[in-house]
């Protein structure tokens, strides 16, 4: 598995190896051991599976407060996102930064969420897999989440919002200036 540390620090994609021949392919999606010389110990929970039928669908930008706040490890089994994570831990130097990444059934890659994010994908292709483990169990009284149309965020959508196919809830979380984070940044 190959890992890469992004502009970010601690956030990584990592890119496993596809073995293939004309039966398939073979593919070692998650080792403890390889991530961890990166990440340190991990304890996953939860494994999650959305599907989106449609090219357009934005969910996010979520987080999950302490002491349910949760790392994410994030990957595409069919069709193609565009991912987005936002810094929102009081303190970071890169608060209010976000990255974004395209994660697809064919580059393979896995984006590693860590705590203290506000993460969010938009789905790139009709009929689009997303996969995904979490270090803790859902909460929905620690749910949280900041709005994923933040001009202020700078965040470079892949079509305009009114093109979208965006969920009740997801259109009301605030802006990250009316956000009182429950996140604080430790070196």
């Amino acid at each position: 598995m190959i890992a890469e540390e992004l502009e970010i620090p601690g956030v990584y994609l990592f890119k496993p190896k596809k073995f293939g021949d004309e039966r398939g392919f073979f593919s070692e999606t998650f080792n403890a051991q390889t991530l961890g010389d990166y990440l340190g110990p991990l304890n996953f929970v939860q494994d999650n599976h959305a599907y989106s039928k449609d090219k357009g669908v934005m969910r996010g930008l979520h987080f999950q407060a302490p002491p349910f706040d949760q790392g994410k490890l994030v990957r595409v089994t069919r069709g193609s996102v565009l991912d987005v994570i936002v810094d929102i831990r009081t303190g970071s130097p890169t608060y209010g930064q976000h990255l974004s990444v395209e994660l697809s059934a064919e580059n393979w890659a896995q984006l590693w969420v860590p705590p203290g994010f506000a993460h969010a994908y938009c789905t790139l292709e009709d009929h689009t897999e997303f996969v995904y483990k979490v270090t803790n169990f859902y909460s929905p009284d620690h749910d949280g989440g900041i709005a994923y149309d933040d001009h202020e965020l700078g965040i470079e959508w892949p079509m305009p919002f009114d093109q979208m196919t965006v969920s009740d809830k997801d259109k009301k979380h605030p802006k990250l200036s009316e956000l009182i984070s429950p996140f604080t940044y430790e070196v």
